[in-house]
This record gives structure tokens, sequence and C-alpha cells, in this order.
């Protein structure tokens, strides 16, 4: 047979690799994809309430490294098991029955209870398609780089959760990640790294040409300590700025909410963490956490991003696209747009870890349109940011009692 390879470059997933493998002598063809970007910064983990049969039309892309469970037939296809594919979940069901049905001729021969007990389960598969009773998808992908549709975009989908974490030590070694070297040194206590601009190299997230990143520690007026980030690649020309707190996470999460009322607004400033989620009430849009990274910005620059990032998703856009989903993609960017200049509207950020900022223009007198709310954390949310395994106190191992 035949196979063909294409390197395609899709904004939401970077590069990615897809085969096509096809046999002119029995006819079977088969289709992959691999990716071959970076892996994330973060796992991924989507848990969706299948509902409908419109939810089995869902859109996925799940990588090698990927696991699927449906926890109601305690089943699951573990990472490696497979080779990456770009599916919908009832094609995930169609190629579970197919693995299982693979070997059955022989396992009735070798042992027809085994056999009996794999057939009633590729039955509970089967019945799943049809969505007589509601069931829970999770992809769990420690890479980051899988992905389920949100068929209701840029508006938030209800029914999927998207949860980003941090890789556990197994979960490195086995995307083959080395862990970071301990540095036995501790710094001089006089370094002062507030007046100097740090280099290192780096690889270009879009090229992969060897490029440096400028490293920055920079104090925000009224606020506290942020770690500017900035790439800039002499190969390709992209350009990257990120913001990483310089601080410990807050006793408290902060809501923030500003109400747009004039055009001078979109200039203020803004400090957005990567743990911090943004919400437009008005637009019915909500930008969960992770997206787009943290941020140090104004207003209108954060606004643009968000325009750019729902243009380039290519499961709005694109040969993949339906016109009413276009049509309500367009009408969304226009009221978008409108917030920017003529629209009064609420922007509310919400930051668990309380390490985002919004410009108070009158400084250090109250700001009539911006109000601060700081909150207890949920459960989930200390869970998240890993504050429930962490212990501040009492970790010191006890002396062993000598007689």
């Amino acid at each position: 047979g035949v196979t063909r390879l294409l390197l395609t470059r899709i904004p939401f997933f970077k590069e990615i690799i897809v085969s096509s493998f096809s046999c002119a002598s029995c006819s079977w063809s088969n289709t992959e994809i691999q990716a071959a970007g970076r892996i994330q910064e973060q796992g991924v983990r989507y848990t969706l309430a299948v509902t409908s049969r419109q939810d089995m039309n869902r859109e996925v892309v799940k990588t090698d490294c990927a696991s699927a469970r449906i926890p109601e037939l305690d089943f699951e296809i573990p990472a490696f098991s497979q080779k990456g594919v770009l599916t919908t979940i009832e094609g995930i069901i169609d190629r579970a029955v197919a693995g299982l049905e693979q070997d059955q001729p022989a396992r009735r021969a070798a042992d027809k209870e085994v056999a009996r007990k794999i057939d009633e389960f590729i039955g509970k598969l089967r019945q799943l398609k049809e969505v007589s009773s509601p069931f829970t998808f999770i992809l769990d992908d420690p890479s980051g780089n899988s992905f389920v549709e949100n068929p209701q975009a840029p508006q938030r989908d209800e029914a999927l959760v998207v949860t980003r974490y941090r890789r556990s030590p197994q979960q490195c070694a086995l995307l083959g990640l080395e862990g970071e070297e301990v540095d036995a040194k501790p710094p001089a206590a006089a370094e002062d790294l507030r007046d100097e601009v740090l280099q290192f190299n780096t690889n270009c997230p879009e090229c992969n040409a060897p490029a440096s990143t400028n490293m920055k520690l920079v104090q925000i007026p009224h606020f506290k300590e942020v770690i500017i980030m900035a790439t800039n690649c002499d190969s390709c020309g992209h350009r990257t700025n990120e913001v990483k707190s310089g601080g410990a996470i807050e006793p408290q999460g902060t809501r923030i909410t500003l109400r747009i009322t004039d055009p001078s607004d979109m200039t203020r400033d803004i400090l957005k963490s990567e743990t911090c989620s943004v919400e437009i009430p008005e637009l019915e849009f909500e930008l969960g956490m992770g997206a787009l990274g943290g941020k140090f910005t104004t207003l209108e620059g954060l606004l643009r991003d968000i325009r750019d990032l729902v243009e380039k998703n290519p499961f709005t856009l694109g040969d993949s696209s339906t016109p009413s989903r276009t049509g309500k993609l367009q009408q969304f960017l226009g009221k978008l747009q409108d917030v920017k200049g003529k629209a009064q509207a609420h922007f509310v950020m919400d930051d668990p870890a309380g390490n985002s900022y919004l410009q108070n223009v009158y400084a250090p007198e109250e700001d009539p349109e911006l109000s601060v709310q700081r909150y207890e954390r949920t459960f989930e949310q200390n869970e998240e940011l890993g504050l429930n395994d962490m212990k501040t106190e009492g970790y010191e191992p006890e002396p062993a009692s000598g007689r």
C-alpha cells in the first residue's frame, strides 16, 4: 500500500502530521494524526455529559498519549494503545468495538465464556450510540494536545467541562520529559534581578528554529511583582509574550468587575494570569482558565486576542463549519467590536489564585466603575491549583526517640 504524509499547521493545535494509508489489493484504508508541535505546559481533561445523538457527532482530536473513559461501563482506552485520530465520539466507540471484535473467533475457540462476556460488553457499547440513557465521556491527555468540540462556541457549553492540570512525575516520564534539576547552591543574598533582563535560549513555538527569550521582573504599581517573558524569532518573525506571577497564591480568590462606559476604558492596563477566567455577560461569552495564557496588556489588547482566538479556531471556520455556526460567529464578532466603541458591557475577571489585576485609573481613590470582590476558594478550585495536597506546616519528620 501507499502511505501519504501531510504536515499542516492548525492555529488551535500548532502543527500536526496527517497520515493516510490505502491498500489497492483489499481496499483497506486508515488515517492517523500525530502532534508535530510541542507538548503543552499543562495536561488537559475533557468531561462531556452525552445526552443526545447530536453529542455523538462532536469532533474529537485524540492523540497517542490520551486515554478515553466511560465510567458508566467501567470502560477505558489506555494511553498509547491506539494511534492519534481525528474523529467523533461515535467514531471512538466504533473503533473500540472493531478492536474487541477482531479476535473474537479465536476467543470462541479457546474460551467460550470469555468470548460471551466480551460479546455482551460489545452490545453495551453499541447501545451507547443510541443514547437511550445519558453517559459521561472523559478524554484525558497529559500532553494537552487533545480536543473535544464545543458546538456552541464562542458561548460556554454547559455539558462540557475543560480542566487543565499539572502533570505528575509519572506522566512526565511517560511523555519522555526529563525532571527539572534542582540547584543545590542557594542564590546570593545580594543578587537583585529587578534591574536586569535575563536571556536564555529556546525554540520558536511556530517554526522550531533556535530563538532567545528575554525575562524581566517588573513591579506593577498598587499590585505586586510579575515576571514578563518575551520571545522573538528571527527566522519566521513570530513574536509572543507571557506573564507569570512573581508572588505566592493569595489567601483568597479575586473577582474583578469593570463596567465599560467609555472608549477610554480600553486603555486600562490588565494583568491576566494563567488561572484567570474572563466573562462578558452581555455577550454570553466566557474564556476559561489557561486559555491565552498569562498576559500583561490593555483591555483593548485582550479583546483583540480574544477575537483572534475565535476567528482562527478551525472548528468554527473552514470546511468543518456550518452556515448557522458561521453566522452566529460573525454576529458575536460584531458585538465584540461594538464593546470596544459604542456598546456598554461588563468585563469580569475571576482569578481563584488572586494574581490578576485591572488598572484603577483613579488610584489611590476608589473607581466608581470598578469593583474588586475577594472570596473563599471552593475545594474544586483548590484542587485545580494543587493546594489541597500542599502541606506548609508540620511537614518536618519527627526525630526518632532514643533510649
